[in-house]
């Protein structure tokens, strides 16, 4: 078990939508791997397969006994909607939204950042491997 725990995800979507795929590193506060995901999806959109990367994650990180998150994600759009900044207009995202923040609720601490493209190379080489 681990109190705190960093986590980077990214969902992938080749056709948008089209097949896709997600990918999530979950690591201590000292950097030690704990976990990864690498998981192809159905035919979705990218917002859609960055969403369920965050809930694949958040979903691990519970089963791992996690108390404080701090989620790290290269999608502007899903950090913002999370952080409550921008309203969700897509109807295919609010299930997912609101999943998420359901997860997000069950930790101690929630923090969600984003993390430019380059900086989440391990989450997006997962979720292209899953392709």
């Amino acid at each position: 078990m681990t109190d705190k725990v960093h986590i980077n995800c990214d969902g992938a979507s080749r056709g948008n939508p089209g097949p896709a795929a997600i990918g999530a590193t979950i690591k201590d506060e000292s950097g030690c791997l704990l976990a990864s995901i690498s998981r192809r999806l159905d035919n979705t959109t990218n917002n859609q397969a960055e969403y369920r990367a965050v809930i694949a994650a958040l979903e691990e990180a519970a089963r791992l006994g996690a108390s404080r998150v701090i989620l790290f994600c290269d999608s502007e759009l899903v950090v913002r909607q999370l952080k409550g900044q921008y309203r969700i207009k897509n109807e295919g995202l609010k299930p997912l939204h609101q999943q998420a923040l359901n997860l997000s609720g069950r930790f101690e601490e929630f923090r969600v950042s984003y993390v430019p493209r380059h900086r989440n190379r391990e989450a997006d080489a997962l979720a292209n491997k899953a392709f």
